[in-house]
C-alpha cells in the first residue's frame, strides 16, 4: 500500500449537474489538475463535470473577506482539472452536503467562494436557495458563438463567471455539438466562457441548453440560468424586479428570480446520491497521468 492519504467522497447532483465532493477541512489536500480529470473521469474514475472540495475557509485567505459567519469555502473544479470561480448547481449541493455531514445546521449559512460570499438557505430536504450576487450583461462588440459552422449574435453576462448567452428559437435543434462552440472576440474571453441557448417559449419561461467552459455540454448550469435571465431582461424595456422565471434545462428545472441591481435568486434541488473511499494506491498513481 501507497502512504497517499485515502479519499473519502460523497456524489451528488444539482438537476443532473454532478459533482464529486472531496472533505478536507483542514486543507491537506494536494487538488492537482491530473487528480480532478481522473476522478472527474466517467470510465476510469467516479465520474463528474466538477469536484467540489470541501475546505474551512480560514485556509484560503482572501475569499471571505473577513466574513465570521462564511466558514467553509467551496473549491470548484471543472472536469479538465481547471479552476472556476463559482457554480450555482455546485453551491447547492455544497451545502446540502454541509448539513447532511454535521458541519453546518439547517437554514441560512454564508459559503465563501472565488466570486466572494453566498449567502444559501438550505433545509434538511427540499430546495436549496442561493443568493448568486448580480449578473451583469457585458458591452461587448460583435459577440457571437460559432456552432459548427454556424455564427450566432449572443449577449456577454458575467455571473462570477463569463457567459455568452445566445437566443434561438429551439435549442434542441442545434443538434450534438461535433465541436465547442467559438467563441468570439476572442480577447474578450481569454479564459473561455460558458454558453447558453435559449428560447422562450413564454416570457418567464426558459428553455435552455448549456456547453460549459472545461467541461462539455452538461445537463444543467446555475450560473448560465442566471445568465439566460439577465440577457432575456436585457432585450425587454419593461422589467420588474421581484419576477420570477422557470428555467427549464435537460436536467431539470431551477427557478431564479431577478432582485434589485441585477442580483439574482437561484433555486432548485441538491441530491447526495452515495458516499464512499477511493483507492490509496489508485490516488498515488494519477501523478503519473499524461
Amino acid at each position: 500500500m501507497s502512504d497517499a492519504p485515502a479519499l473519502r467522497y460523497v456524489k451528488g447532483h444539482g438537476t443532473a449537474n454532478d459533482f464529486v465532493v472531496l472533505p478536507d477541512p483542514d486543507d491537506a489536500l494536494d487538488l492537482t489538475p491530473d487528480l480532478v480529470r481522473a476522478i472527474c473521469d466517467r470510465r476510469r474514475g467516479i465520474g463528474a463535470d466538477g469536484v467540489l472540495r470541501v475546505v474551512r475557509a480560514e485556509f484560503v485567505p482572501g475569499h471571505s473577506n473577513g466574513d465570521r459567519e462564511a466558514r467553509w469555502f467551496m473549491d470548484y473544479r471543472n472536469a479538465d482539472g481547471s479552476v472556476a470561480e463559482m457554480c450555482g448547481n455546485g453551491i447547492r449541493v455544497f451545502a446540502r452536503y454541509l448539513v447532511t455531514a454535521g458541519f453546518a445546521t439547517p437554514g441560512s449559512l454564508r459559503i465563501a467562494t472565488r466570486d466572494g460570499v453566498k449567502a444559501v438557505e438550505v433545509g434538511l430536504e427540499g430546495d436549496v436557495i442561493v443568493g448568486m450576487g448580480p449578473a451583469r450583461v457585458l458591452d461587448i462588440d460583435g459577440c457571437a458563438v460559432d456552432v459548427d459552422g454556424t455564427r450566432l449574435p449572443g449577449t456577454g453576462v458575467s455571473v462570477g463567471n463569463p457567459h455568452v448567452v445566445v437566443r434561438v428559437d429551439d435549442p434542441a435543434a442545434l443538434g450534438a455539438f461535433t465541436a465547442a462552440p467559438e467563441i468570439s472576440p476572442i480577447d474578450a474571453f481569454p479564459d473561455g466562457a460558458n454558453v447558453e441557448f435559449v428560447a422562450t417559449p413564454e416570457p418567464k419561461h426558459l428553455v435552455v441548453r448549456v456547453h460549459e467552459r472545461g467541461v462539455g455540454e452538461t445537463f444543467s448550469c446555475g450560473t448560465g440560468a442566471c445568465a439566460a435571465v439577465a440577457a432575456i431582461r436585457a432585450t425587454n424595456a419593461e422589467v420588474d424586479n421581484g419576477t420570477t422565471y422557470t428555467v427549464d434545462l435537460p436536467g431539470g428545472r431551477l427557478t431564479v428570480t431577478a432582485c434589485e441591481e441585477g442580483r439574482m435568486l437561484l433555486a432548485g434541488p441538491a441530491v447526495l446520491v452515495a458516499q464512499g473511499v477511493i483507492r490509496e494506491e489508485w490516488v498515488a498513481a494519477q501523478g503519473a497521468l499524461d
